[in-house]
């Protein structure tokens, strides 16, 4: 495996690094078992960005995994609850485009994904005033009370997941996962300029 698969990742085996705080097994978590085999066989190389991307990674996959529950329950999907979230949160009305930017999704994704919310009736678009191309669109209140519903039991889930880091512990883990976002975040928008 590699250090963006999403699968499993090393972090250090008793050498201070990342990884020693492991979990899962005598030699950490599942990401420590993948650093020691690359260690073992290609010691020249640096596997630090692995021990922090992998667990990125199989953090995200285990989380969305899990966190899908109440969303299947209510017969969502994340995506489509990503869509009536950005509806929901930012209070008015939003274009596809502007839908596509706020769930980081194409273009030709959310308009699938809202004809299948529209066809619900969780969301209902308007046309513009001076340009009929332009739809603006907008939770329906039955879909606003599906996310109303959906939230506090998706916020409790996540409560539940992060019980074992203390708050400062996680307030820590924020800021750090923030950096790096807000870093990657900056290239990327630099590579598409």
């Amino acid at each position: 495996m590699t250090a963006t698969d999403g699968g499993a990742h090393d972090g250090g085996a008793g050498d201070g690094r990342a990884g020693d705080g492991g979990a899962a097994g005598p030699g950490g978590d599942t990401v420590a078992a993948v650093v020691r085999q690359w260690r073992a066989v290609r010691p020249d190389l640096d596997t630090g960005p692995m021990e922090i991307i992998g667990r990125i990674n199989r953090c995200a996959a285990l989380l969305q995994q899990a966190e899908d529950a109440p969303l299947r329950r209510a017969g969502l999907s994340r995506a489509e609850f990503d869509l009536l979230g950005a509806l929901r949160r930012t209070g008015h009305e939003l274009t596809p485009g502007e839908l596509a930017r706020e769930t980081f999704s194409s273009g030709a994704a959310v308009t699938k994904r809202l004809k299948q919310l529209t066809e619900r009736g969780l969301v209902e678009r308007r046309g513009d005033t001076r340009d009929r191309r332009v739809a603006h669109l907008r939770l329906t209140d039955t879909g606003r009370d599906l996310v109303d519903g959906i939230l506090p039991e998706q916020l409790a889930y996540e409560s539940t997941v992060l019980s074992g880091v203390d708050g400062v512990r996680q307030g820590e883990l924020a800021a750090l996962l923030g950096g790096l976002l807000g870093q990657l975040e900056g290239r990327l928008d630099a590579l598409r300029a």
